[in-house]
């Protein structure tokens, strides 16, 4: 079982190759989708993770995978800068996912 990483900044993916996974940077939306599209098809990869920056440029096509795509699981995580309110964050998911609003 193996993990990606797709970071907009050297650093977070430094971060997670020393905890063993291997990853690539992307700064644009069409760099995104590339590598995006490549781990979520590799074989053996069971988790992606793409920092918010990323996530946010393509995010119809990261809610579209989370929804609709059991394996690998798609993880948005926060990168060196901190992380967006994650309460809203999750508001927001449960109600494109759900429909439920808090």
């Amino acid at each position: 079982m193996r993990g990606r990483v797709i970071s907009d900044n050297t650093d977070t993916l430094m971060g997670m190759r020393l905890a063993g996974m291997e990853g690539v940077i992307a700064h644009t939306r069409d760099e995104a989708l590339a590598a995006l599209s490549e781990a979520m098809h590799q074989e053996g990869v069971a988790v992606v993770l793409i920092t918010e920056k990323l996530a946010a440029l393509c995010e119809s096509e990261v809610l579209e995978l989370k929804m609709h795509v059991a394996e690998p699981l798609l993880v948005t995580i926060p990168d060196r800068h901190g992380t967006s309110d994650m309460t809203a964050a999750i508001s927001r998911y449960l109600a494109e996912t759900v429909g439920i609003h808090i």
